[in-house]
């Protein structure tokens, strides 16, 4: 499985949604305006198997773990942004083998297997995919609820084509 997020800009339309605010509904606001961040694992072939959507500024590593509950005795792909001990315990807990780079600066860089890291390219390529839906790539609706709806959809269609 690979673990990865992207980002999507929200259109100006998509923000005054008050009843809980728009951090509970996956909006940030920075100094490029609303985005939310969509957290995904996909299988080996790419096709999507969970989403969590917060808000643009959360880091990628935040929402590993609820990803990844389910997953057990399998390769887990990532990008050095999820070069994390706690998250190292948690997959190892489960037996899996990671494949996550270290980060630059890490005093004991960790080996990992190049040869499947190569094939981290799956996730992207399905973020390509997913990002052809108007409705996705510009958030246009307000709350939570329907934007993971159709997010759902689009990864279904996805999985039929």
């Amino acid at each position: 499985v690979m673990i990865d997020s992207t980002i999507v800009r929200a259109h100006a339309c998509a923000a005054g949604y008050e009843k809980d605010g728009n951090s509970a509904q996956a909006l940030g606001k920075s100094k490029g305006g609303f985005t939310t961040k969509i957290h995904t694992l996909v299988d080996a072939l790419g096709l999507p198997i969970k989403f969590i959507l917060t808000p643009g500024q959360v880091h990628d590593s935040t929402q590993s773990k609820a990803l990844l509950s389910d997953v057990r005795d399998a390769n887990v792909l990532g990008d050095k942004a999820y070069d994390s001990k706690d998250l190292y315990a948690f997959l190892l807990e489960r037996g899996c083998n990671i494949v996550i780079p270290p980060r630059s600066n890490a005093k004991e860089p960790h080996e990992y297997d190049k040869e499947i890291y190569k094939e981290r390219h799956l996730i992207e390529c399905f973020f390509s995919k997913l990002k052809h839906f108007r409705r996705v790539f510009s958030r246009f609706d307000k709350t939570i609820i329907s934007f993971s709806g159709f997010l759902n959809f689009s990864g279904s269609l996805i999985w039929m084509r």
